[in-house]
């Protein structure tokens, strides 16, 4: 199934704002439409002195852990300990921007998008930017967002300020737009929860936007969802953070699914999307259950002098 095809030309690129964030990868899954939660759920991740932490959380709710030295020890041997996790909401906005977008009409939505963190509680991480790569539903711009709790994504929607943000600094330029909101879970650290720390000054921000069909067998879906699951664990360090769920208001999207994936590089997003195993993978589990899907990617810098 391709997952990029041309559509509106779009202006220079505008520079890309995001949060400064963490080190580490995260990658979760949640329910199948709703109807059962995934029971299963692995966080890896690495310190700058080669360890790696793995987990696995089935239906009882206890959360198995392994510590292992990625430089390979000379006992070789691993710890079992617990880690405690906390449940985040992901919100993923993707805007279809007009034609005759100037650059200054860019940068005052983008930034009025941006800065609304500072005047409205709840969003703990954001980054946004320009999509990178010609898509079949025409968006050009995407901004994703993170919440603690579904409580704060709600207040967050009726927030009268997001509102007005909304009315005045981006309707006016897009004629079309949709959300998608999933609930996932991380280690219950500043550094993974906020996203903080170097690794997420710059990189590539991947969405993959999947909508599932009804009638899929719902053990086909999981199998799907578990090789992505575990295509990604083998991407080790070329994967900064990732996290994947049922989309929480299926009713205002046609997709039930979503996930969002950190890279370092283009050089590492571009190894994992053209890599045979992705491509195979997709392939053999997604195309028989998979109604729509949509790939898409902008490019992140750490903040600098150009916001309001």
């Amino acid at each position: 199934m391709a997952l990029c095809t041309p559509t509106l030309p779009v202006s220079p690129l505008h520079r890309t704002l995001a949060s400064i964030s963490p080190s580490g990868f995260f990658l979760s899954c949640a329910r199948f439409l709703g109807l059962r939660t995934w029971g299963r759920s692995i966080n890896v991740l690495r310190s700058p002195m080669g360890w790696r932490v793995s987990s696995k959380r089935w239906n009882t709710g206890i959360i198995y852990f392994s510590l292992s030295d990625d430089l390979a020890s000379s006992n070789g041997t691993s710890v079992d300990g617990y880690v405690k996790k906390r449940n985040i909401v992901e919100h993923i906005l993707l805007l279809r921007a007009k034609e005759n977008l100037s650059d200054a009409e860019e940068k005052d939505m983008l930034d009025y998008l941006y800065t609304s963190q500072y005047q409205m509680s709840g969003i703990i991480a954001i980054s946004l930017g320009r999509i990178e790569c010609p898509n079949l539903d025409n968006f050009t711009h995407a901004v994703y967002m993170r919440f603690q709790r579904k409580e704060d994504l709600a207040k967050f929607y009726s927030n009268s300020y997001y509102s007005r943000i909304l009315k005045e600094h981006v309707t006016p330029y897009c004629y079309g737009s949709i959300s998608v909101d999933y609930e996932s879970e991380v280690e219950d650290d500043i550094i993974p929860i906020f996203r903080r720390g170097e690794e997420f000054n710059y990189g590539v921000e991947c969405m993959l936007l999947i909508s599932i069909s009804k009638t899929a067998p719902e053990h086909a879906v999981e199998d799907a969802l578990a090789s992505l699951w575990n295509l990604t664990l083998d991407f080790g360090s070329d994967i900064v953070q990732a996290t994947q769920g049922c989309n929480l208001n299926v009713a205002d999207s046609e997709y039930t699914h979503a996930a969002v994936i950190r890279f370092p590089s283009f050089e590492a997003f571009k190894m994992f999307t053209e890599s045979p195993i992705y491509k195979d993978m997709w392939k053999l589990k997604f195309h028989a259950i998979t109604r729509k899907a949509l790939l898409l990617h902008f490019l992140v810098d750490a903040v600098g002098t150009e916001l309001m």
